[in-house]
């Protein structure tokens, strides 16, 4: 498992389960709740999650105002509301939250610049320093082991809870607050200090390899992703298949995945979901590229809006999908303001591939499964299907 700094638990973790991927799943269901691009605040809020009984907006949106009539918390009273309906998904946000998960949506975070992962034995690696990050400037790289967090040892912890800690979320900390880390390098082992900083995330960066493979890796789907797969899709070789690495992506705005379906897809369905009973259908814009080779790569990080790539490059014969079997986690979710500001998101249905295979607790299998060297194998797979074109 792995993660970067913007996407990470929220505040108040004890709110239950849902709020454990805050950040690490925003909402994909942005044309889904009628948020569309352009809409702002709802495009933001648009997100999808795991499956769970559908909560009802009326009992919690009273239950706030009955709380706040009786001068309580409409919050907490919302939270409880939400806990009883048995949507475990569902989550209540306090309004400066839901700037948040906008601004993270918008590519923008407050953190240090670090992206980790946990190894097998529970340590917690440096997979990647932001360039212009307070981590790049203290000379922080790829490599290094993260072994605590203001005092705090991290081995053995999610890594989602690894950039909690990273970020502050605990105590709300802004920009220019510090963070400590316990760092080792070989048999260097030193303390640094950072000052947290605004920072923008790079969703997609683009790589080529020997032979004239590219490698698209999406993070997430923030704004403007769609637009940067088909620019890099463009400047692929025709000859060389591109890799499409998904592992890890947690999802994002759904209308950024279906724009990055349209880049390998010429028009046809992406995927088709329900909003309380109401079926609908999201669609790829013609004109994307389908003669190179693709080859999707995915793992039990790939979530939400990726999974519904995933789905639909896979039904519609487009890529091979290689790697491991992803999350499963495909429902709909719309947002409720609340009288004090506040929001809650609830379960309001499911999406499904263009062949009609549900996501939701089953993910998505592989074409061919592999766990070590899955980008090895993927280049494999790219060079078949390029002697058979």
């Amino acid at each position: 498992m792995s993660g970067r700094d913007p996407f990470c638990p929220p505040r108040r973790l004890g709110r239950g389960a849902a709020l454990t991927l805050v950040f690490a799943s925003v909402l994909v269901a942005g044309a889904a709740t009628g948020a569309l691009p352009g809409d702002g605040r709802g495009a933001a809020a648009d997100r999808a999650r795991a499956a769970a009984p559908t909560s009802h907006p009326e009992a919690v949106t009273r239950a706030a105002e009955e709380a706040m009539a009786a001068g309580k918390s409409p919050l907490e009273a919302a939270e409880r509301a939400v806990s009883r309906s048995g949507d475990r998904w569902a989550a209540v946000y306090s309004e400066g939250e839901y700037e948040e998960f906008e601004e993270s949506l918008d590519g923008r975070y407050t953190g240090v610049g670090l992206e980790a992962r946990r190894e097998r034995d529970g340590r917690i690696e440096v997979t990647g320093v932001q360039s212009g990050s307070p981590a790049a400037a203290a000379g922080l790289r790829a490599g290094d082991r993260l072994r605590s967090v203001d005092g705090k040892a991290v081995d053995g912890r999610p890594v989602t809870e690894v950039v909690s800690l990273l970020r502050g979320d605990a105590t709300d900390a802004p920009a220019g607050t510090t963070v400590r880390l316990g760092l080792q390098r070989g048999t260097r082992a030193w303390t640094e200090t950072l000052r947290r900083a605004r920072l923008s995330t790079d969703s997609v960066t683009v790589r080529r390899l020997a032979g004239g493979v590219t490698v698209i890796t999406v993070a997430a789907f923030t704004k403007g992703v769609g637009d940067a797969v088909r620019t890099a899709v463009h400047r692929a070789p025709a000859d060389g298949g591109i890799v499409l690495d998904l592992r890890g992506n947690s999802g994002g705005l759904v209308t950024e995945a279906v724009s990055t379906a349209s880049a390998f897809l010429d028009g046809g369905l992406v995927a088709t979901y329900d909003v309380e009973g109401e079926q609908r259908a999201l669609h790829a814009e013609p004109g994307g590229d389908t003669a190179k080779p693709l080859v999707a790569l995915v793992d039990g990080g790939t979530m939400s809006a990726a999974e519904l790539l995933t789905g639909a490059l896979q039904d519609r014969g487009r890529a091979v999908v290689v790697g491991s079997r992803t999350f499963g986690k495909g429902s709909v979710q719309m947002p409720s303001r609340l009288p004090d500001g506040s929001v809650a998101e609830l379960t309001v249905g499911h999406y499904r591939t263009p062949s009609g295979r549900t996501v939701d607790g089953t993910g998505i299998t592989p074409d061919l499964e592999t766990g070590d060297r899955a980008l090895e194998r993927a280049e494999t797979v790219l060079s078949g299907l390029g002697d058979a074109s």
